[in-house]
């Protein structure tokens, strides 16, 4: 092993041309670092995960719906060969080399001229551990170290539990730093990890190697796992003998469906513990400045979701009711709705001039608010090309939060 020895270095990647060839899960596990990075990512590859297909809606990197040619290397700086196709590895491979770019190959690191090293990152450093091509090993030293990092001696160790069950894991808002040390845990002792959309995807890329990651993505409006499929994904691995995590964004049980994934593995006899997350509706705001509650301007808060629009059958809302509440109503899964819902909320009693704020992408890079007020909200939606996630936070201490735009 001793004949592949390296060069550790740290690149600066930031606003430079990287491209990932292959859309897959290897791909899906390198991307948001480099994201991460400030890289200028471009993946290539006639098909990519629900999860890429959601960083592309969301402008984070580009995507080239087509096979690899020897120029879409051009003027880059680093290129990833992750698809499951030996000779279109190759070919990345050998086109790297010609440019003098560096490669990494995730089939066969013998070829590749740079090996991805297991990252963890904790108060400001980044520790990056090669085991030569040990995935597992670097992993397993990478994570002792983080933990001594976290607990405060380097020393450390522990026995990690690999029983058979299900860990029901809130991930937070999105940014890695806000995931509980509970939750970063028990993604280091699983065997499989279904994952969502918007739990800390950078995490993902943490994982040891040996670690079966299933993708249950669910786009607005777009491809979505079914809930059912979920259930029963999880309940036959951990009938398998796996340790399964369940890792969602925000909070389980915070309009999460956690609690159905709770019911079907007891109906299975499945053993299943939950780890909190921070939830968004409250997070988010806070992460952008705007408290959910103020002294003399909020004594409630009110969480609601806003995937149905009022006057929907199937809605449980009583939207009149929240338009006579004189404090905070927080907003879910409501953009698509917010022009009606602002009008509902006009109807049932809130002032048009209530401010409101729509905090898009919070706590990750691309993080914005746009205010308006109910009045002017739909207006601003689209004026501001606002799309999925985004918290609306609808009450007074938005303008507590923004005097001079409110004043």
């Amino acid at each position: 092993m001793d004949d592949y020895t390296t060069y550790p270095s740290g690149l600066r990647l930031s606003g430079r041309r990287v491209v990932v060839v292959g859309g897959g899960h290897v791909a899906q596990r390198r991307v948001p670092h480099l994201i991460a990075a400030g890289a200028d990512v471009h993946v290539v590859s006639p098909r990519v995960t629900p999860a890429i297909e959601g960083m592309v809606g969301s402008g984070e990197l580009t995507w080239h719906p087509r096979g690899f040619t020897d120029t879409d290397l051009d003027e880059s700086w680093y290129v990833v060969a992750a698809t499951d196709d030996r000779a279109v590895n190759e070919q990345v491979s050998e086109a790297a080399e010609a440019r003098r770019i560096f490669c990494v190959r995730s089939d066969d690191a013998t070829r590749a001229t740079a090996w991805t090293p297991a990252v963890g990152r904790h108060a400001g450093v980044t520790v990056a551990v090669l085991g030569q091509r040990e995935p597992q090993r670097s992993a397993a030293v990478r994570d002792e170290i983080l933990e001594g990092l976290r607990e405060g001696t380097i020393v450390a160790r522990h026995q990690r539990d690999r029983s058979p069950g299900v860990v029901l894991v809130g991930g937070g808002p999105g940014d890695p730093d806000l995931m509980s040390v509970a939750g970063r845990k028990a993604l280091m002792e699983a065997d499989v990890v279904v994952a969502d959309r918007l739990a800390p995807r950078e995490l993902l890329g943490e994982l040891p190697a040996d670690v079966e990651l299933i993708d249950v993505a669910k786009l607005p409006r777009g491809r979505s796992a079914l809930q059912e499929e979920i259930n029963r994904v999880i309940v036959a691995r951990a009938l398998a003998g796996k340790r399964v995590v369940r890792f969602k964004g925000g909070d389980n049980f915070v309009f999460g469906r956690g609690y159905e994934e709770v019911l079907a593995c007891r109906a299975a006899g499945v053993p299943v513990t939950v780890i909190p997350g921070l939830t968004s509706p409250i997070a988010v705001p806070a992460v952008a400045g705007i408290p959910v509650t103020h002294r003399g301007v909020a004594h409630e808060f009110t969480v609601v979701s806003g995937h149905l629009p009022p006057g929907h059958p199937e809605s449980l809302v009583d939207w009149s009711a929240l338009g006579r509440l004189t404090g905070t109503v927080i907003l879910m899964m409501a953009v698509e709705n917010a022009p009606v819902i602002a009008a509902a909320l006009v109807d049932g009693g809130r002032p048009a001039s209530t401010p409101v704020a729509v905090v898009c992408d919070g706590t990750m890079p691309g993080e914005r608010t746009v205010l308006a007020t109910l009045g002017t909200l739909a207006a601003e939606l689209a004026a501001h090309a606002v799309r999925p996630p985004a918290i609306i936070v609808v009450g007074g201490v938005v303008a507590v939060a923004h005097p001079a735009h409110f004043a």
